[in-house]
């Protein structure tokens, strides 16, 4: 009976002890995966604010290289200059293609801007600048191009309405086309200098 027992208590140990290296072997896994887990987040982590940072980086210089070109652009001898003003009275804008200003050759958009400090900068380039302004009038160049007796005539158009001869030139309305010529019945409406220019310049 006595040897029974103590064989019993045997394999008990035997099974006890086995179940513990069972147990400590799984925890063993257990821990080297979670630290295996924990190096890949930091990894990840580490990745991941590298990239961030060279991002930042990379915005930062293309900010300033896009910076310091705004800075350092300046009027070119070529490049064209038109002043624009716009009437409030009568509506329209009018537009002055005018030679550039040799004084402003080279001159950077903050300093256009300090010399012509009635206008605001419109458009502003090494190649092409466009000051604008805004004027409580009337802007004065309202024309009616019309036939009178059989020559383009241009009338100014005045403040009150009433029409006022401007110019009478040496073209013949009968050399126009035949939708020109209807129109010159009723008259054509031209607003600006330029625009009458270039009008007459189409009939010629």
């Amino acid at each position: 009976m006595k040897r029974i027992i103590i064989a019993i208590s045997c394999v008990i140990v035997v099974i006890g002890a086995i179940c513990t290296a069972i147990a400590i072997t799984n925890s063993k896994k257990e821990n080297n995966y979670i630290q295996e887990i924990a190096k890949e987040e930091v990894i990840e982590e580490n990745i991941i604010d590298d990239c961030t940072e060279e991002y930042e980086e990379m915005e930062k210089e293309k900010n300033m290289v896009q910076a310091n070109a705004e800075e350092e652009e300046k009027v070119s001898p070529n490049c064209s200059f038109t002043k624009k003003t716009y009437y409030t009275k009568c509506g329209h804008t009018v537009s002055n293609y005018l030679e550039l200003p040799k004084d402003i050759v080279n001159l950077t958009k903050e300093q256009v801007a300090n010399k012509y400090q009635d206008y605001s900068i419109e458009e502003f380039a090494s190649n092409k600048i466009v000051l604008f302004k805004q004027v409580d009038d009337n802007c004065g160049e309202h024309y009616l191009v019309k036939d009178n007796e059989g020559k383009v005539t241009v009338y100014k158009i005045l403040e009150d309405g009433s029409q006022s001869l401007f110019e009478e030139t040496d073209i013949y309305t009968e050399y126009l086309t035949d939708e020109d010529k209807e129109n010159m019945k009723e008259g054509i409406s031209i607003n600006g200098k330029q625009e009458l220019n270039q009008l007459i310049e189409d009939f010629e």
